[in-house]
């Protein structure tokens, strides 16, 4: 299992900051690891909320919503057969801006356990792609 961690600060409130984050229908249009997304269910956005995202590497995959505490935490998973996990985001404002601590786990099963030794490298640039293009994103804003 690789569990891969980030700390960062963004000049934006974290209203806004999560926000962005849980609107997984508009990750394509910052988010360089996703190259399409969309909403597949309705109603206000929040525990259960589902989007499907066409990723780098993996094709479309859905991605659910879980753990959601408005402006405190969300858990993106994926729901695939080949891969468990997800990437928890948890919010806290501070001087104006919001740190964010990002925990993303990928534990491959089937097939791919062959691919767990460079699942950890794989976790590390995505992890590193979706902080930066979220920092740019927001502080362009």
């Amino acid at each position: 299992m690789a569990v891969i961690t980030r700390t960062q600060s963004i000049a934006s409130p974290v209203e806004d900051v999560f926000a962005v984050i849980v609107d997984g229908s508009n990750y394509s249009s910052w988010n360089p690891t996703v190259r399409a997304s969309r909403r597949i269910d309705d109603g206000e956005i929040g525990e259960g909320s589902r989007f499907e995202w066409k990723l780098r590497g993996f094709g479309n995959v859905i991605q659910e919503l879980q753990e959601f505490e408005r402006h405190r935490r969300v858990r993106i998973v994926p729901q695939l057969k080949q891969l468990r996990g997800g990437h928890r985001f948890v919010f806290t404002p501070e001087s104006g801006g919001t740190r964010i601590d990002h925990e993303l786990e990928m534990t491959p099963t089937g097939l791919f356990l062959l691919f767990g030794p460079i699942m950890g490298a794989i976790g590390r640039k995505n992890l590193r792609d979706t902080a930066d293009a979220l920092q740019t994103y927001l502080e362009a804003r």
